[in-house]
């Protein structure tokens, strides 16, 4: 087993998928005009420049499959594969093999990295134009290359207010204009408004899209992106884009595999309603007839199918018997007992992986807007909330002790970013009494729930906690935590949801207080997708409602300094903010738990999302070579 460095001159960038809000920042002092990223000044991983684990092949064993598929586990299925609309972590498992990027992220060096450009954008004086030019290969399934018309599509459908992806309008709200190159069909200039963090990060979370197959009609080439970001362009009606983005945001361009289409080297050939996505690689596929491919050209496996699995007896079963290839998705205790077993370890390589995600109970703080009680609109009831959770008891019985608390949405491992005079909440239930007592949450009739007068009724202290279905580990976490609350006169009620609904529960701000994680990453940080009080109105993540006039002027200032030393200094002041006011009571930082099956070459584990390449796990022979030559 190997670990691996990043090199100190190098440094990360940012995936947007649902509430990876994180990001990089382009500086300005270059005087070769060349995109480049040198934030990075601290080792952010738990292991001191660790940013992948590697692991050498071992000897064949006779009972190890020879077949060419690899078999992921899964927790849940994704809410679609829609190229703009879809929202959860899991979709954008799926998505990076079946469609490709302007940028990605080298997961080993921990950088930007060109993806379906031939090199990083050349960047003005002045960060607001940005020049690309197109690699010459991608060729989309029916034989046409891939040009800048195709670029322009994507960002006029992703501008579009129509487009029903209002969650992430935010970041492409400083994109002003595209300016094509008359010589070069594949070279254009993007063009913004003002500088952002994200002003190139911003592409690894939009896949190109084909503009004849989603828009047969040009009907968007009738608009120029500066119409699409004129804010009076809603005032007039446009029936034709409006039936347009009616059938562009239809669920058959996320569900139906006939028409899910992408430039990645697999296509879905096989969806199972919540057991089941088969991926299989496309035969001729433009990357298979590269001479130097990179490991995110390469598609060694045949299949790659995402199986479905959430009872834990169940999956250690399947491991024991092989019938699972990998899994970034096992519990905590699940991970631990299979590592007591000796033909597991035989069998799998694994690891306990830090990262940047995080466990919270987010309080819905304008409950009015749903006609739900206004039990978390005090802050000092929502900083009770915080010291009767037991999060180093959940952690001690369900974690191994092995997850990192939180104290504020920025991750402990960002060791620049995360304000240190800002500790964890404590347990501390008398004092939560007291707090809850100030508020005017008492037990007036001895029945032991706290109630109080609002508008004129009495309302018990009686809340609903929302949480996914999917973990049993977390149905124990609840119990533990609903007993603990209890004991300060204030009742929780469970109340599961499927992931889908989850999430459009969320959206209409229809719960009281809800249990669920952001995929973070160690990126700079965008919190206006989150934190912003406009994106509580505008269907964006800020589900809870938080937001005052100084943590919206905070986050504005953050989105556009890219100084790194000034930046820093917003942030902790952000962190204050949210600390204080408690929209979300943050629990931990839980650990990724990756396994590979060792009949796999390139078994690499990441400390970065999605933690595991799939496409690039080679299939060995006896001998530990390799069996296919793949792509």
């Amino acid at each position: 087993m190997l670990f691996f460095q990043s090199k100190k001159s190098l440094a990360p960038l940012s995936f947007l998928a649902f509430a990876a809000s994180a990001v990089l920042t382009a500086c300005g002092d270059n005087p070769e005009g060349k995109f480049k990223d040198d934030s990075k000044k601290e080792d952010n991983s738990a292991l001191a420049g660790v940013t992948f684990i590697h692991h050498d092949p071992t000897p064949w064993q006779k009972d190890w499959s020879t077949k060419n598929t690899v078999v992921f586990h899964w927790r849940a299925e994704p809410d679609n594969l829609h190229p703009t609309n879809g929202k959860s972590g899991a979709r954008r498992t799926v998505i990076d093999y079946t469609q490709r990027f302007l940028v990605g992220t080298d997961l080993e060096r921990l950088t930007l990295r060109p993806d379906l450009i031939k090199e990083l954008p050349v960047t003005s004086a002045d960060e607001l134009e940005y020049t690309y030019e197109l690699r010459e290969e991608p060729t989309w399934d029916n034989g046409e290359k891939l040009t800048a018309e195709d670029v322009l599509f994507t960002l006029k459908a992703s501008l579009c207010q129509f487009t029903n992806n209002g969650f992430a309008k935010p970041y492409f709200e400083y994109i002003r204009d595209m300016r094509m190159d008359p010589s070069n069909p594949r070279k254009f200039t993007i063009i913004m408004s003002q500088k952002y963090i994200q002003n190139v990060a911003v592409f690894a979370d939009m896949p190109i899209m084909q503009h004849s197959f989603h828009d047969k009609g040009n009907v968007l080439g009738k608009y120029s992106i500066s119409d699409l970001t004129n804010p009076d362009f809603g005032k007039t009606p446009h029936a034709d884009l409006e039936l347009w983005a009616k059938e562009f945001n239809d669920n058959k361009f996320g569900r139906d595999i006939n028409f899910l289409n992408g430039l990645g080297a697999y296509k879905v050939t096989v969806w199972q309603d919540k057991q089941m996505i088969e991926l299989t690689r496309k035969p001729n596929h433009w990357t298979s007839k590269l001479a130097s491919p990179t490991i995110y050209d390469r598609s060694y496996p045949e299949k790659i199918i995402y199986q479905v699995m959430v009872d834990e007896t169940a999956v250690g079963l399947a491991f024991q018997k092989q019938e699972l290839d990998a899994s970034y998705w096992l519990s905590t205790p699940g991970l631990v007992a299979l590592r007591k077993k000796d033909d597991f370890n035989r069998n799998y390589a694994s690891e306990f992986m830090p990262n940047y995600n995080y466990q919270y109970l987010g309080m819905n703080m304008k409950p009015k807007s749903v006609n739900r009680p206004p039990f978390f609109v005090d802050k000092k009831v929502r900083q009770a909330m915080a010291k009767l959770i037991p999060v180093d008891k959940i952690n001690n019985t369900f974690f191994e002790g092995k997850v990192s608390r939180m104290a504020t949405m920025v991750s402990p491992l960002k060791k620049d970013v995360v304000n240190k005079e800002l500790k964890p909440v404590v347990q501390d239930i008398e004092q939560a009494k007291k707090l809850l007592d100030e508020a005017g949450w008492k037990d007036t009739d001895g029945d032991n729930i706290r109630d109080k007068m609002v508008d004129g009724k009495k309302v018990k202290f009686s809340f609903e906690l929302m949480y996914m279905t999917g973990s049993p580990i977390f149905t124990d976490v609840v119990k533990m935590m609903s007993d603990d609350v209890r004991k300060a006169g204030v009742e929780m009620v469970p109340r599961q949801q499927e992931s889908n609904r989850f999430y459009e529960l969320m959206e209409q701000h229809d719960f009281d207080m809800a249990m669920a994680a952001w995929n973070g990453s160690f990126y700079r940080d965008d919190y206006k997708q989150i934190w912003h009080s406009d994106s509580w109105n505008n269907k964006g993540s800020n589900f809870v409602g938080f937001g005052t006039p100084e943590s919206d002027r905070l986050i504005d200032e953050i989105r556009s300094t890219t100084n790194d030393s000034a930046r820093f200094v917003l942030e902790k002041r952000l962190q204050e903010i949210v600390y204080d006011e408690q929209p979300y009571v943050f629990l931990f930082s839980n650990v990724a738990k990756v396994v590979i099956h060792r009949r796999f070459d390139n078994n690499d584990m990441y400390y970065e999302k999605p933690g595991i390449w799939l496409s690039n796990l080679r299939l060995i022979n006896g001998s530990g070579t390799a069996a296919t030559t793949g792509q």
